[in-house]
């Protein structure tokens, strides 16, 4: 059976989405999901917290498995940004001035960096490129009034993982400085191993709107174990009752939908694994349908020199006509995205292999037509 028949409401089967790494559709069960928590609320009033700490713990333990650390402390959060903005409150900035990150972080961090460094913060922005040394040059950035590195482990822009983030973890214990890893464009495409990887006492940020299917509202902070008497100062009424880099009251519906897509996907035995030797295929047949294109690299090109186990769970394209490529393969039917001047194309597992050539001959058809 095709997995797109799971996500009829969607209608997967018959739109072209290459919109995996933005966000990717729900299955049918999510849309039930929604339906319980109203169902709760109405059942049980403000009784009802109780059902919804069971499917916020579900997603915890997801989260957990994810990171292959069952032991995990595990905040969640209705964005990044917001958990984002708790860790940095818990900096030590005054004794510690000093922020080092990346010049390809994704804007929400980005943003806030730089706001920070206009109220005296300092900020150390280490290019990305070549994505081969990063992690390096980044570690050679620390010294001891560096409060924390904060690095994406797959590049927002381009899909390229990002190596050796285990020296940059190295660097940080040995100047007490604290490292927080964006996994948002890893987890559910590239699996991650914080023991494996290097990363036990990293700081993980990362949420379920991209490759989980999870939609908006699923978002995490794992919290490392060095770190258990560390207190943000941004903190809401949820840290009486002990979880410091919670906030206050929300919407639970959000993870009553992440509890049952995470059953979903173990039932469909979508496992790290699985999910990641999909995407490879996937990205394949994109990237051999567009070489097979043959289009002007002045109109548009890829990265032919990076091997593609170095790439996570998108094809970006490079061109000066990102913006208007993505706008004329809208209108004709093809779903993708564009920052700066990469194009990107998402895959994802409901996706036929049908589905994503046709979506790339239309890439040829608009591409013959750009100047």
């Amino acid at each position: 059976m095709s997995l797109a028949t799971h996500y009829t409401h969607f209608r997967v089967a018959e739109r072209l989405l290459l919109t995996g790494h933005a966000h990717q559709a729900w299955p049918d069960v999510a849309r039930d999901a929604v339906l319980e928590a109203y169902d709760d609320a109405a059942l049980a009033v403000d009784e009802k917290w109780a059902r919804a700490e069971v499917r916020a713990e579900r997603l915890r333990t997801g989260v957990r498995t994810l990171l292959d650390d069952p032991g995990a402390e595990v905040t969640l959060g209705a964005s990044a940004h917001e958990l984002l903005v708790r860790f940095l409150s818990a900096l030590p900035l005054r004794a510690r001035p000093r922020l080092v990150t990346t010049d390809g972080e994704f804007h929400s961090t980005r943003r806030q960096l730089d706001r920070l460094e206009e109220e005296g913060v300092e900020v150390v922005r280490v290019p990305t490129a070549p994505a081969e040394t990063l992690a390096e040059r980044l570690a050679g950035a620390v010294d001891d009034r560096t409060a924390a590195v904060v690095v994406s482990s797959v590049l927002f822009e381009t899909a390229r993982i990002v190596p050796g983030l285990a020296a940059v973890a190295q660097a940080c214990e040995r100047s007490g400085t604290e490292l927080l890893v964006d996994a948002y464009h890893q987890l559910g495409v590239v699996p991650l191993s914080v023991r494996d990887d290097g990363l036990a006492e990293a700081w993980v940020v990362g949420g379920g709107y991209k490759y989980l299917q999870l939609g908006e509202g699923c978002c995490f902070l794992r919290v490392p174990p060095h770190a258990a008497g560390t207190r943000p100062v941004v903190t809401g009424w949820f840290a009486h009752d002990g979880d410091r880099f919670a906030g206050s009251t929300y919407d639970p519906t959000s993870h009553y939908r992440a509890a049952r897509v995470l059953d979903f996907f173990d039932e469909q035995g979508l496992t790290p694994a699985v999910l990641r030797e999909t995407s490879r295929r996937q990205r394949g047949i994109l990237t051999d349908a567009f070489d097979a294109l043959d289009l002007p690299e002045d109109v548009v090109t890829r990265d032919r020199d990076t091997p593609a186990e170095e790439f996570g769970g998108f094809l970006a394209l490079s061109s000066p006509h990102a913006a208007r490529l993505r706008a004329t393969l809208a209108e004709r039917g093809v779903r993708a995205d564009h920052r700066g001047p990469y194009l990107r194309l998402g895959p994802a597992p409901y996706l036929s292999d049908e589905q994503l050539t046709t979506a790339v001959a239309l890439l040829g058809e608009v591409g013959q037509k750009t100047p």
